[in-house]
């Protein structure tokens, strides 16, 4: 495997086209334009939009993003996209991190550092990391499958490769939203590579084996399974969409940035622990950042048939199949609906559980400290003895 450094250069005239469309922007009327009831807030977009116009400087966050040590490599024939830290502790443990959907690779940028140093932020030198993030194909900077679509478990396939051809036979995975689900896959079909899978959430198409042969459905789980399916009626049409017509959701996001924005920006409200105030958790050059990188790849089909291609290959279990690698969940308060630990433990040898105090969907860019602590307390029992 070649690998190829990379720095962030996005150009002039793509910067000029933005400028362009948001000037051009059409809005549309509100009968409450505070209100987020029906989307999101026609007075939050009218505000994001002339930040990105006026005040969001892409270039101070291209100069900050490329402090990160950025590459490229060709795997299975794709070109990837990933950030590579090595770790400075006694032993660093190899360490693969996947992000979700509407994030990227930027939700991780804040916890690298606290995984591959960790005696810089007051923590224990041989905690360390050798951390791996890569872009997700067709998310930012990777290149968008062109022949045919790729599922959570090609991806894991892609992750081993790439994991393999750093020199990383044994590693440990992390990730939450679609990241979760790539951790989850590479665990059960590579469980002599994997050395232990930690989550911030389960896969929502995650299904253990139920029926005759298992344990009945408990009063929790069934509960749980009642919340999960409320929540898909009252918020899971973005999924609906993305995961059966993602090209012609596709048409409008690709042509308009605000349109991008508030598909976006929705989900970040809507998912994080901020009680109504996404700016009281990110702020406008956080947000934009991510959503430029939407933006400036061009590939946002490819990032909305993931679900698709999820739905065509979900994951599920029959029969007494277990993931044999260990698994650590933590818990953050503001997570969508989440399974009680018995459901989990019906495939998994769950041997951490965290119940956090604070933090939603997007745990490593709302509360990086507390997700860092629990990754580097979850793996310390599986890292060889001095």
């Amino acid at each position: 495997m070649e690998v190829r450094p990379f720095e962030i250069d996005i150009a002039d005239s793509r910067l000029a086209d933005l400028q362009r469309r948001l000037l051009a922007a059409r809005l549309p009327a509100s009968l409450d334009r505070e209100a987020w009831d029906d989307g999101t807030s026609l007075a939050f977009i009218e505000r994001l939009a002339d930040h990105w116009q006026n005040r969001f400087d892409w270039r101070a966050q291209e100069t900050r993003l490329n402090q990160l040590p950025q590459y490229k490599a060709a795997i299975d024939g794709l070109d990837i996209h990933f950030v590579h830290q090595p770790g400075t502790g006694p032993a660093p443990l190899p360490l693969i991190l996947t992000h979700g959907w509407p994030g990227s690779f930027v939700e991780m940028e804040l916890i690298i550092p606290m995984l591959a140093d960790p005696a810089a932020y007051g923590g224990d030198p041989a905690d360390a990391f050798h951390v791996v993030v890569p872009s997700l194909p067709g998310f930012g900077f990777s290149q968008a499958p062109t022949d045919a679509g790729v599922s959570s478990r090609q991806i894991a396939e892609l992750w081993l490769n790439l994991m393999r051809g750093l020199g990383y036979d044994h590693f440990g995975t992390q990730g939450g939203d679609i990241g979760a689900g790539v951790s989850t896959w590479l665990a059960r079909l590579f469980p002599e590579s994997v050395t232990g899978v930690h989550v911030n959430y389960i896969p929502g198409s995650y299904r253990p084996p139920i029926g005759t042969g298992s344990p009945t459905v408990t009063p929790e789980e069934q509960a749980f399974l009642d919340r999960a399916a409320s929540w898909a009626g009252a918020e899971g049409a973005y999924a609906q969409i993305q995961g059966t017509k993602p090209l012609t959701l596709a048409y409008a996001l690709t042509d308009s940035p605000v349109g991008l924005a508030a598909w976006i920006a929705e989900k970040f409200r809507a998912w994080s622990d901020c009680d109504g105030d996404v700016e009281r958790i990110f702020t406008m050059d956080a947000l934009l950042t991510d959503i430029s990188l939407y933006w400036f790849s061009n590939t946002i089909e490819a990032s909305l048939r993931l679900y698709k291609e999820n739905r065509l290959r979900p994951l599920s279990f029959e029969g007494a199949e277990r993931i044999i690698p260990p698994l650590g969940v933590a818990l953050f308060p503001r997570e969508l609906s989440m399974p009680p630990r018995s459901w989990v433990e019906r495939v998994f040898d769950v041997s951490r559980w965290t119940i956090m105090p604070k933090g939603g969907h997007f745990a490593a860019m709302e509360q990086p400290a507390l997700l860092a602590d629990d990754i580097r307390a979850f793996f310390r029992p599986m890292r060889p003895s001095p």
